[in-house]
Parts: C-alpha cells; sequence; structure tokens
C-alpha cells in the first residue's frame, strides 16, 4: 500500500512538473514573439510589474491546464439530451479544442447553465480525425439537437481547434443558415507560429501562410450567422495572438490571461454571456 501511495505521489509530481515546464516553454515562445514586435518589452521585463504579470500567468495557466488533466476521464460520458424549455431555449453546442475532450468545457457549461442557458451540449473531437470528418460529427449533432428542440438554429461556442470546426461547418458545409451564433475563444483563424511543433496533422495545417490556411480564410463569413472573436493578448498558444481575431466579426480582446484560461477565467465567461445575450433569439 505505501509502494502504491509512493508511486501516485511521484506520478502526480510528474505531471504538475511537466505541465508547467509545458506552460513555460509556451509562454517564453509567445514573449519572444511579442518581443521581436514590441521591443519595448526587452525594457519591461524585469520591473516589478512585468514579474508580477509573467508569475500569475504561469501560475494561472498552470493551474487551468492541470483542470483539464483531471477532469478529462469525465470527458469520456457522453451526455443524454434532456430538452428544458424554460430559459433560453436556443441550444448551445461547445467545442473543444486540440488534444483536449469535452471535459475540459464542464465549466464553461455550468456558467452558461448558472446564466439561464439550459441547454448545453458538448461533443468529443478526437485530434487524430481530419477537420472534415469532425466537422460531420458536428453537423449530426446540430441535426440531432435542431430535431430535439424543435428549432431551425443553434448556437456554437468553439475553444482553439473548436473554433476552426465551427467556422468550417457555417461557411463552407453550409451551416450559416442552421446557426445563429459563432463565438470563437482563443482560435487560431490566421493560424500560430507554434503549430510546427503539433503531432497531429492538423496541428501542423496552422502554419501561418499555409495552404490549408489561405483556401480556408479565402471564404467570406455570410451574413445570417453572428461572429465573435474572444481572445486573449497574452495568448500563450496561438502566436501571434493578433491571428485569433477576423475582420468582419465582433472581437474582443481580454487580458491577465492565456490561452486555457480562457475556458475558466471569471472575466472570459462574462464576456461569453454577453455576446450571447446581446445576440438573442
Amino acid at each position: 500500500m505505501i509502494t502504491i501511495l509512493s508511486f501516485l505521489i511521484i506520478l502526480i509530481k510528474l505531471v504538475v512538473a511537466l505541465t508547467a515546464l509545458t506552460v513555460l516553454l509556451s509562454f517564453t515562445v509567445a514573449w519572444y514573439e511579442r518581443a521581436n514586435t514590441k521591443p519595448d518589452l526587452i525594457e519591461r521585463r524585469f520591473t516589478l510589474r512585468g514579474v508580477g504579470i509573467s508569475i500569475w500567468l504561469l501560475i494561472l495557466e498552470t493551474v487551468c491546464l492541470l483542470v483539464t488533466i483531471i477532469l478529462r476521464p469525465f470527458g469520456w460520458i457522453n451526455p443524454k439530451i434532456s430538452p428544458k424549455f424554460n430559459g433560453k431555449k436556443t441550444p448551445i453546442i461547445l467545442l473543444h479544442g486540440l488534444f483536449q475532450n469535452r471535459a475540459c468545457l464542464f465549466i464553461l457549461e455550468h456558467y452558461l447553465r448558472g446564466a439561464g442557458f439550459n441547454n448545453v451540449y458538448s461533443i468529443n473531437t478526437p485530434p487524430w480525425r481530419d477537420i472534415e470528418t469532425l466537422t460531420e460529427s458536428l453537423v449530426k449533432k446540430v441535426d440531432e439537437l435542431r430535431l430535439a428542440f424543435k428549432v431551425d438554429k443553434v448556437i456554437l461556442v468553439g475553444h482553439s481547434m473548436g473554433g476552426m470546426i465551427g467556422r468550417n461547418y457555417v461557411q463552407n458545409r453550409g451551416g450559416s443558415s442552421r446557426v445563429e451564433h459563432l463565438i470563437t475563444l482563443g482560435t487560431p483563424h490566421y493560424g500560430s507560429k507554434l503549430a510546427p511543433f503539433a503531432i497531429s496533422s492538423m496541428g501542423r495545417s496552422l502554419l501561418p501562410g499555409s495552404d490549408f490556411l489561405k483556401t480556408f480564410n479565402s471564404v467570406n463569413w455570410p451574413r445570417e450567422t453572428a461572429l465573435t472573436c474572444i481572445y486573449t493578448r497574452y495568448d500563450n498558444i496561438v502566436l501571434p495572438a493578433k491571428n485569433a481575431r477576423l475582420d468582419g466579426a465582433e472581437n474582443i480582446e481580454l487580458d491577465g490571461m492565456g490561452h486555457t484560461a480562457l475556458l475558466f477565467h471569471p472575466q472570459s465567461l462574462s464576456r461569453i454571456v454577453d455576446a450571447l445575450n446581446r445576440n438573442k433569439s
């Protein structure tokens, strides 16, 4: 028993250390990228404020990433559709990012329900599948919810790569007539300079200037679907952070958080609800 307990403690310490190291490396690359575009950052790196912001970002992002790891096993359970017609009826589908599963969306899901959006669902989008296959899974879920709720349209909220899947459905797969509003969170619309480190083909396709992104962004966004892009200026995954913006969308820049924290930070959660309330059906 002591041996097993010791092993678990070592394993937990290892997971925490690797998570913290991953976050540190990603923020280091992100700072290098920002410093190249804003040289004045080099002079401010060792100021009290600069050090304080850095420590806060590292701790917050590490904790948020650890939460997604702890919750991950629960994401393998697929929920049943139970329509609720009190509150805001329009169903909302949450889409997670690369190398995550639907468990990372539990806090957001709970927050939205507390704000009156009772019918919130999420699906798993495995990283080893291509974007068209994952979009097909979304097509099925949209049609399933439209039938269950007897509505014409749904709302999509996508974090990171989930936003790209939502975009693909709306602008390339005829989903504009079925989606009322798409909200993206830290989505690499114009790619990320961290893409070369991705171990999946879908991740590597997000290299800025890739043929995939050129073709993807050459299609105009349909006017009948509202589009909101929420992102953080301190994103440690989408590099540069401005690549999470889209022309023609309502772009909302946040502060004081990294990429994963967009799913947990009160400021981000409240902005999502604000965006949803501005586009009530």
